[in-house]
């Protein structure tokens, strides 16, 4: 006797094998492999940071301190930052960096410097953990009033900070991803990120975008620092002191997304250390896509954690780039030039 299945049951067995292949194709889109082989069951989803996928989306940031010395040049992580931010530390004279890292992780991360004031509210108002070698007493005053999780090298909590290279001290001080991630579970931190996230818009530049111009900032040489645009892969290089400015890691040569240019005031509080004003409002100059565009910074001043906001001349927030941020801080007044002409 030869079995003929009817047309109910081919349709039946149809269906039945349409519903497996989606289930293995969900199943195989789902699961990532890393650079060692290893599969993670884990989906890709945007950083609220960057507006960039990766497995690491939902994690909170570490906002590290960084030297601008030309001693400590090149940095090692620098490229991996998903946003940096750079202000004086001292009136008109030397800058500095924090640099949060949530999607890329380096192994090492250097010359680690000490805490300020000053970058504390920002560090806060990105959701991260503060990480930094020491501090000024300004700096500590605040981080013993538990304002902000942090990690400390002077204390070396589960040893997460260490002297590499031949550079003398202080120069070579340097922490990594994963020794960072050891303390702030040891510490009992919340390692899931809660920031809200900034807008992110499609990585296009703009229709009247130039193929090249070099946006200029001029912090005093030789921390003077220039970006320079390139259309074809809408990205901002970085330049310090006429320099590339170059990751020690991989040789990258660090580039932004968006330039996010925050004017505001500063005062000397002492012959070593500067009091800059990050929350409040004030003009801000967004650069990006190969434009700029005029608009305002605000930060509430009352609660440390208050996001950072940029928005246009109409009060709507900003949508930036998706990739990384570059934060620069300037006095009122500074000089920043955009194709050959000042902002």
């Amino acid at each position: 006797m030869i079995f003929r299945p009817t047309k109910k049951l081919l349709i039946i067995v149809v269906l039945a094998m349409l519903a497996i292949g989606s289930l293995i194709y969900i199943f195989l889109v789902s699961r990532t492999v890393n650079i060692s082989g290893e599969i993670n069951d884990t989906q890709l989803f945007p950083h609220p940071l960057s507006g960039i996928s990766c497995t690491n989306h939902n994690a909170r940031p570490y906002a590290v301190m960084l030297a601008v010395d030309a001693a400590t040049r090149p940095l090692s992580g620098i490229a991996a930052a998903d946003v940096v931010v750079e202000m004086p530390v001292v009136k008109d004279s030397i800058t500095r960096l924090m640099a949060l890292y949530a999607c890329e992780q380096p192994g090492l991360i250097g010359s680690v410097r000490s805490a300020r004031d000053d970058f504390t509210p920002l560090a806060a108002g990105f959701d991260a953990i503060y990480a930094h070698w020491g501090g000024s007493s300004f700096a500590l005053k605040q981080l013993n009033q538990g304002i902000i999780d942090n990690i400390d090298a002077l204390p070396n909590p589960s040893e997460a900070f260490f002297r590499h290279g031949p550079l003398p001290s202080p120069h070579n001080g340097f922490t990594s991803y994963e020794n960072l991630s050891l303390a702030a579970d040891g510490l009992g931190y919340r390692t899931e990120t809660i920031f809200e996230g900034y807008p992110h818009a499609e990585n296009i530049p703009a229709k009247d975008a130039p193929e090249s111009a070099t946006l200029s900032i001029k912090y005093l040489r030789p921390y003077n620092v220039d970006y320079i645009y390139n259309k074809e892969t809408n990205r901002y290089l970085r330049w310090r002191g006429g320099t590339p400015e170059r990751d020690a890691l991989d040789n990258r040569q660090a580039e932004a997304a968006a330039v996010a240019v925050m004017f505001t005031a500063s005062r000397a509080i002492s012959a070593d250390y500067n009091d800059v004003d990050v929350t409040g409002n004030g003009r801000a100059v967004i650069f990006q896509n190969g434009e700029a565009i005029e608009g305002e910074w605000s930060k509430d001043g009352a609660n440390v954690s208050s996001k950072l906001f940029f928005k246009d001349a109409n009060g709507h927030e900003i949508s930036l780039t998706p990739g990384s941020l570059w934060l620069a801080i300037v006095d009122n007044g500074m000089d920043i030039i955009w194709q050959e002409k000042i902002i």
